[in-house]
């Protein structure tokens, strides 16, 4: 396109009347208008070289896809496996069939943890609780679940403050809900509602929930996690940081450590700090004959202790270390130990009574996205015969046959 040199003309005045207008909507308070000469001649100003730069918006290293683990949850999922168990002692053949397959209940759980079998006429359930659902499941044998109890965990309304962070795979969650049940000598639930910061009962009428206990010398606990009853009704639990949101730095700790209780006769008395225990508590079961309790001291190390007839421990000392250890703990009516390793890649470590390893037991794992969370965390005796093994592992269930049968909590046989 050509311009003739009246239009040539009009814009240039057009261009020198916008900036002239341009220049004087920008002029400091006070001060005239530049001359039309003057922006002709304008120049940029010059660099200042001494002038130090901004630092940038962000300094940390870029983040690839697979940064390395950092925290539980982090980094690629676990190699893929199938179920399997390794036998350490010919012993495990009497416990455990050597071609048992691992059967799948359900795997849309939120994370399940402890859990114990109701009778009911000729067969019964299976109650399990669901940390990150604040309830308790019921699991009849032909693997159909429906809510059994709801708001178990925590049963206040400020959930803002409730449930501390967790990880379910990558997703970040929180743990409100209860951490383990069982029954005491007439039948009735007991479990621990650790964001209550307290041991509740759900008596006979199936609706009535009474608190057994919910401090130590007037200071609330953090947050009970396992429990077990002996069969007098005497109540040995673990108490540890999950019932806070903020953990041990949360301002509403008060008691200054973790430690394992006994409620006996409507009073709680300390048995054992972390310290004298070697590491936080977390699982607990006694022994068939009851004179031994057993505790997980940090992750990988089991202690025993004596138990006298008035509850408190005598002496004690390490049972066994290695995988398998850290979570839940039950004990089969042969007086063996089945422990489980927690949130790891999931192990089932089966001990005899003298501390000797006898098996392990491996849950499969999926090696795809989106990550799951599936460990073992827990495991109790079910069935009319006691001779399946329910397995809480995280947000799956599983269940598998056995040979032998396990101690199921309730009224005596």
């Amino acid at each position: 396109m050509k311009l003739d040199a009246r239009h040539a003309s009009a814009l240039g005045l057009l261009a020198a009347v916008s900036l002239g207008v341009s220049a004087a909507r920008a002029q400091a308070p006070g001060q005239a208008a530049p001359s039309a000469s003057s922006l002709a001649n304008a120049t940029a100003p010059a660099r200042e070289v001494d002038r130090p730069l901004a630092p940038p918006a962000v300094t940390a290293p870029p983040i690839g896809p697979n940064a390395p683990a950092f925290t539980l949850g982090d980094g690629p999922p676990l190699p893929e496996r199938p179920f399997s168990m390794t036998k350490y002692d010919p012993a495990f053949d009497e416990l455990i069939a050597p071609d048992a397959t691992l059967e799948l209940i359900n795997d849309d759980f939120g994370l399940t943890e402890g859990g114990v079998w109701v009778p009911e006429g000729n067969s019964g359930y299976v109650v399990v609780v669901d940390m990150l659902a604040n309830c308790m499941y019921k699991v009849a044998p032909d693997n159909t679940v429906s809510l059994f109890l709801y708001k178990a965990g925590y049963s206040g309304k400020d959930v803002l403050h409730a449930g501390i962070q967790t990880r379910r795979g990558r997703t970040h969650a929180l743990l409100i809900g209860p951490q383990a049940v069982t029954r005491d000598p007439q039948g009735r639930l007991v479990w621990t509602a650790a964001n209550d910061g307290a041991i509740m009962r759900l008596e006979a009428d199936g609706t009535t929930r009474t608190i057994l206990a919910n401090n130590y010398q007037g200071k609330r606990f953090n947050g009970p996690n396992d429990l077990v009853v002996r069969s007098d009704g005497a109540i040995f639990f673990t108490d540890v940081d999950t019932g806070l949101r903020d953990g041990k730095l949360s301002p509403l700790k008060e008691l200054p450590h973790t430690g394992v209780y006994l409620v006996k006769d409507d009073r709680v008395t300390l048995l054992l700090d972390e310290k004298q225990l070697g590491g936080s508590p977390n699982g607990i079961a006694i022994s068939a004959d009851e004179k031994y309790l057993y505790l997980t001291s940090g992750q990988s190390r089991m202690m025993r202790y004596e138990v006298k007839p008035d509850g408190t421990l005598g002496a004690g000392g390490l049972f066994s270390e290695g995988p398998g250890i850290g979570d839940g703990i039950k004990v089969d009516t042969k007086g063996n130990i089945w422990s489980t390793g927690g949130a790891g890649p999931g192990e089932i470590r089966v001990l005899a009574p003298d501390g000797k390893l006898l098996g392990m037991i491996h849950i499969p794992l999926w090696f795809r996205e989106p990550k799951r969370e599936i460990n073992a965390l827990n495991v109790t005796f079910g069935d009319p015969d006691g001779k399946t093994l329910y397995i809480s592992a995280g947000e799956a269930m599983f269940k598998l046959r056995l040979k032998t049968a396990g101690i199921q909590p309730g009224p005596a046989k």
